[in-house]
């Protein structure tokens, strides 16, 4: 679906002087992030242009672009790159006018300032001298911009604020680059950049189809900016009835920025679904901006949903970063929730986060660190072990999540003992068990999660350890000598990745050793899961069943939820 959208928005290559040297005309949407790229960006754009005589284009990426009217488009994705060329235009037209004033080639200089004014910039009115620009930027960087357009000269007052002495810095740091010492070259210098810089254009009709397009590149690698859109339109939401003050919208900036600054783009997408589903029914990241929009049709609303996004992004982000300092700020109290945290986070498992935003709000510290616990566990039996299917548990998890949120659950025990729901996904312990028997990890790719797993089940025996402490023991060698490979016989291959060939020890120090040294070795350890080990007779493929037929035992028993 996304990708047949992505097709009928029909993208083209245009160079900057076809996007911009027209009759066309730019605004960036009011409330879209301010401009922002300095010196490291600039420099490498200059490096660009100054590599053209070898590469005769240079492909700049894709520039989203919404249809207003015949003649006029939003900037979806893109302005930094199109703001910093008019930037250089403008450099390059102070460079004809200090030519100007040093009365060299007068005539011709000033003409050639007035038509790539005109062709790059804006049309100059005769008797005011206003430039009706091109390109209109958003609303804290529109009137330094214009003004700089006019005067050829970024003004430098008190009180500027950060994004606009980025402007000024920008047009300061091209002026001082070379375009050449004529007039001539300097215009040739504008031509040559403007036709050699490639855009990938995309125009859409509305910023629903710009939001499919954003998930269809971003799927793609192409990391556009979702949060802008999003933000677009809360704003002018917001700011419909224009009764909000200035004050205020810099305030709610603020608190965008805040957001932004936290969680990311990529997290931020993440945040927001979540943040919808444990208030309304399931919503697929294909549907999000268009079921967002009809959550929020009142500037009333509007407030209350941006006040809501602030109050829950540090809490995800904490959810998601278990170690952050976020959590001393919250006390001991949830030291041991951070332990079950940081499991989910050690196996990537984000689907409980519908839950947990809620419950921390909603629960009080003890019962927050309970529903982590069974929501850690269930994790474990459903995904790491059983991987069951995350769809039906993300439909269940979206339920469990609203009737928090209605306050039908108040407590963890009400979530855990719900047959309907938390039962459903919970796998019978037969089902764990049998999983279980036949599980396997990559043990090169995956050597600290087979180290946590281990470690919770040498803790259950009664020998409390860390995972970050411990080493990960092959009985079997990962890479066996020709006499292991004989001792071991039929099956030798096939128990590199077992988990009933692996123990934990203090370090790693028996390498290749026979069965017999290391057995010696696993007693005086201390470590229950090499005892274990230690009391077969023989290390082969009967071996290594029977000892993961008896930790899939124990994980039943480390990993359970006792029901009422």
């Amino acid at each position: 679906m996304a990708s047949n959208n992505f097709m009928a928005m029909q993208p083209s290559n245009a160079s900057f002087e076809e996007l911009i040297g027209n009759g066309v005309k730019y605004v960036i949407p009011k409330f879209q992030r301010d401009y922002s790229w300095d010196q490291e960006q600039w420099e490498d754009l200059w490096a660009d242009i100054s590599g053209l005589s070898e590469e005769k284009y240079h492909y700049m990426g894709y520039v989203v672009l919404q249809r207003k009217a015949d003649n006029t488009f939003e900037v979806i994705d893109g302005q930094q790159r199109l703001i910093t060329l008019s930037i250089i235009v403008l450099a390059a037209l102070k460079k004809l006018e200090n030519l100007v004033n040093l009365e060299q080639d007068t005539i011709a200089n000033k003409e050639r300032i007035q038509v790539n004014r005109d062709k790059y910039i804006g049309f100059k009115h005769p008797v005011t001298l206003t430039v009706n620009n091109k390109l209109t930027l958003n609303r804290n960087n529109a009137s330094y911009f214009k003004r700089m357009t006019v005067m050829l000269e970024p003004a430098n007052h008190r009180g500027m604020s950060k994004t606009n002495k980025l402007l000024r810095n920008a047009f300061n740091f091209f002026v001082d680059q070379n375009m050449g010492h004529t007039g001539e070259s300097i215009a040739q210098k504008i031509y040559d950049i403007s036709n050699s810089m490639i855009f990938t254009k995309i125009v859409v009709e509305d910023d629903v189809n710009a939001y499919k397009v954003f998930e269809t590149l971003n799927a793609r690698g192409v990391q556009l900016s979702t949060p802008d859109l999003l933000k677009n339109y809360i704003f002018s939401i917001i700011t419909q009835n224009d009764d909000v003050i200035d004050e205020s919208l810099d305030d709610l900036d603020i608190q965008w920025s805040e957001i932004i600054s936290n969680l990311g783009d990529t997290d931020f997408t993440d945040f927001v679904r979540y943040h919808y589903n444990f208030q309304q029914p399931l919503l697929t990241k294909k549907k999000l901006f268009t079921s967002i929009k009809k959550l929020i049709p009142t500037p009333a609303i509007g407030m209350g949903y941006l006040e809501s996004l602030y109050q829950y992004a540090p809490i995800f982000y904490a959810l998601l970063r278990p170690q952050d300092d976020w959590w001393l700020e919250q006390g001991s109290k949830y030291k041991e929730a951070q332990k079950y945290l940081e499991a989910l986070s050690l196996f990537n498992i984000k689907q409980p986060m519908v839950i947990l935003m809620i419950a921390f709000e909603n629960f009080d510290d003890n019962e927050f660190t309970l529903i982590a616990k069974y929501l850690y566990v269930l994790s474990i039996r459903y995904n790491v072990v059983c991987h069951l299917s995350p769809n039906e548990q993300e439909k269940i998890y979206n339920q469990i999540a609203m009737k928090i949120h209605a306050e039908d659950y108040k407590r963890a025990s009400h979530v855990k003992n719900d047959s309907n729901l938390f039962k459903r996904l919970y796998p019978t312990d037969e089902d764990f068990k049998r999983s279980f028997e036949g599980h396997r990890m990559p043990s090169r790719q995956s050597q600290k999660k087979i180290r946590f797993l281990l470690s919770e089940i040498e803790t259950q025996l009664g020998h409390s350890v860390n995972h970050e402490q411990v080493a990960l023991e092959h009985v079997c060698p990962y890479h066996p000598e020709q006499q292991w490979v004989t001792y071991f016989g039929e099956g030798v291959n096939d128990v590199y990745d077992r988990l009933g060939n692996m123990v934990l020890l203090s370090k790693d120090e028996l390498a290749r050793s026979d069965f017999e040294t290391k057995k010696i070795a696993y007693i005086d350890s201390g470590f229950k899961l090499a005892q274990e080990v230690a009391t077969y007779e023989d290390w082969n493929a009967t071996a290594v069943n029977r000892y993961q037929v008896w930790l899939a035992e124990q994980a039943v028993q480390t990993w359970r939820v006792d029901f009422k």
